[in-house]
């Protein structure tokens, strides 16, 4: 700038700089509609592409490939020889070599036949469940571009949900692979912890690091199983016991009584399938995994192993930035890389904290392990909803993501603290949005849990229509007199801590006048002493839409949202009831409390 003021009069000197001004900004413009470009062929899930050809096929009698004619991509983590590993940052990516060997997992895909076609974005150093990435940009969801694709294995999902690779690999630690299958509608696994070899790829966390795969067609998923696991050909066990975990359904949009009638309907006509069980799950783990109690966070007011859940997650995480310190500080703090500030944020939680406790964390991992076989033995499947929430939309504020965040890693951090196997399911979509549910076993059982799926998957597609139709709605009936009586007699029955009872009390007072706040507003009260909390907002919202004034209704949903870790929506309902009832103690206290919690 010295130099164009010294030479301000001189034209010569403003035509140079008005000449790179341009040259700089048509550089930049053809930046632009490259990236465009790029992402309009490949949705932006690749960072590299080029082709690995397999190893030659073997001359008869020896077996076909059992992977020919398939393509697949892999996520910046796994190490391909005289390729550099970038592990989703450029920072990382400069200041290392190319890899001498190439991973395990990718040679054993490359003996069975399969091409490797490219290299896909990730999350930074393996952070963050959203798929974002500012410096790769982040790949497009094909089910849903305006929104998140999940991750850290993001473009590895929109590679295959775009079509663009029969299957892909990633590595799942904290829901890596899971969460952006369920956003992409995607099938996923991730198995035994340690059953499938992680030589030759970046650790984040070795104690929940597993490699997984996504893919659309069951068959594939199973034939990478054999593949990687190294199963045999067994004839697979038919007993099965699916279990429902209730108390996980209520953390999450997906519809649970679709759910339930779609596998159900799916397995009806299929040998060896037991009746449906159901279990709340948070209430099993405070039974069995002791040292969860230095996790738990006193000032919360969730109910029925909601906090004990919370406390699997908190655990989690503080396993994995242990580790990832562990592996990684030195580098940290010499290169002190440019990062997304939620990853920063992470990253740095992790530098900078120090455990006093860390045999607890792995005395979790253990007690937890028992626990599920406790549950499991060798012929159960836990039920949950993979993820809470639909998928956020881009470039959200952190503030709107962060409880739907916290939900994900309730129902990731089972699978990943236990070391069980688990597959995602997906079924269909629901307001726009894909859902999906997943399936979890017992510790190397991964050969049952991916037969189980390719037993039922078919039946599952055929019940898929169930998610869309709506439930009839029932003629309303003007009987005040009688739905009054039904109201009394429920309320009764909840002084006497008959909650179920009441239920039903309230719910024939609903078929019979449902105009009444108040039956809702009942109902509400007694499903929250059932746990039922997401039902127990529906209620609330019904009598609020009713009666705008009704302050119990009000109290109930934010006792409710709090359950459910909506932490700012039960804050803004307990605002609304102070602003009702100034005077409200119950929502002051609550007010409070939420507002300690959110800070």
């Amino acid at each position: 700038m010295n130099t164009v003021k010294a030479n301000i009069k001189n034209p010569k000197v403003w035509v140079l700089v008005i000449g790179v001004t341009v040259a700089v900004g048509m550089v930049a413009a053809a930046e632009t509609r490259r990236r465009k470009a790029k992402f309009k062929e490949d949705f932006g899930a690749f960072v590299q592409r080029f082709q690995i050809l397999p190893f030659p096929q073997p001359p008869p009698p020896a077996a076909k490939q059992t992977l020919a004619g398939l393509t697949f991509a892999i996520n910046d983590i796994f190490e391909l020889e005289d390729y550099v590993t970038g592990f989703g940052n450029p920072d990382w990516a400069r200041t290392h070599e190319a890899a001498e060997k190439t991973a395990v997992t990718v040679t054993a895909l490359l003996k069975n036949g399969a091409v490797c076609v490219g290299k896909t974005v990730m999350g930074e150093l393996g952070f963050g469940v959203s798929g974002e990435n500012i410096h790769y940009g982040t790949p497009i969801n094909p089910e849903m571009p305006a929104h998140v694709p999940g991750g850290s294995s993001s473009g590895s999902a929109v590679a295959v949900a775009a079509g663009l690779v029969d299957f892909a690999l990633g590595t799942d630690t904290i829901g890596c692979i899971r969460i952006p299958a369920a956003f992409c509608g995607l099938l996923s696994y991730r198995p035994s912890h340690g059953a499938v070899s992680t030589i030759g790829i970046l650790p984040n966390s070795q104690s929940l690091d597993t490699v997984g795969w996504l893919a659309r067609d069951p068959s594939i998923l199973l034939r990478v199983g054999h593949t990687l696991l190294k199963l045999n050909t067994v004839e697979p066990r038919r007993a099965r016991r699916l279990i429902f975990a209730d108390d996980l359904f209520q953390l999450s949009k997906v519809p649970k009584q679709k759910a339930e009638v779609v596998i159900n309907k799916a397995i009806e006509n299929l040998s060896g399938y037991q009746p449906q069980q159901h279990i709340n799950f948070g209430q099993h783990i405070s039974l069995n995994v002791p040292s969860l109690k230095g996790f738990l966070d006193q000032s919360t007011n969730m109910q029925n192993g909601i906090s004990n859940l919370k406390a699997l997650s908190s655990a989690m995480v503080s396993l994995q930035r242990h580790e990832f310190k562990t592996n990684h500080e030195d580098w940290v703090k010499s290169v002190e890389p440019k990062l997304a500030l939620d990853v920063s944020d992470n990253l740095l939680t992790a530098i900078n904290t120090t455990h006093e406790n860390i045999k607890a964390l792995y005395d979790i991992r253990k007690e937890l392990r028992a626990c599920m076989q406790i549950l499991l033995k060798d012929d159960g499947i836990l039920v949950i909803p993979t993820v809470a929430d639909p998928p956020s939309k881009l470039n959200s504020k952190k503030r709107d993501t962060v409880e739907s965040h916290n939900r994900a890693l309730i129902l990731s951090s089972i699978a990943s603290m236990s070391g069980c196997c688990q597959v995602t399911i997906p079924l269909g979509k629901n307001d726009g949005c894909p859902i999906s549910v997943s399936f979890i076993t017992f510790h190397g059982g991964d050969k049952f849990l991916l037969d189980t799926v390719l037993d039922m998957y078919s039946s599952l597609k055929e019940q898929i229509n169930f998610l869309s139709n709506p439930a009839p709605l029932k003629d309303a009936n003007e009987n005040f007199d009688a739905s009054e009586l039904l109201k009394e007699k429920g309320n009764a029955a909840y002084k006497g801590k008959q909650w179920n009872k009441a239920v039903n009390y309230y719910s024939e007072a609903i078929k019979l006048n449902g105009k009444n706040a108040t039956y809702y507003s009942n109902r509400a009260a007694a499903y929250l002493q059932l746990g039922c909390f997401q039902k127990a907002e529906e209620d609330c919202n019904m009598a609020i839409s009713l009666d705008k004034k009704n302050v119990k209704a009000y109290l109930r949903r934010g006792t409710a949202r709090e359950s459910l870790l909506f932490y700012k929506d039960a804050a803004q309902d307990f605002k609304h009831a102070l602003v009702l009832e100034p005077q409200n103690k119950v929502a002051r206290h609550a007010e409070k409390r939420l507002r300690k919690l959110m800070s």
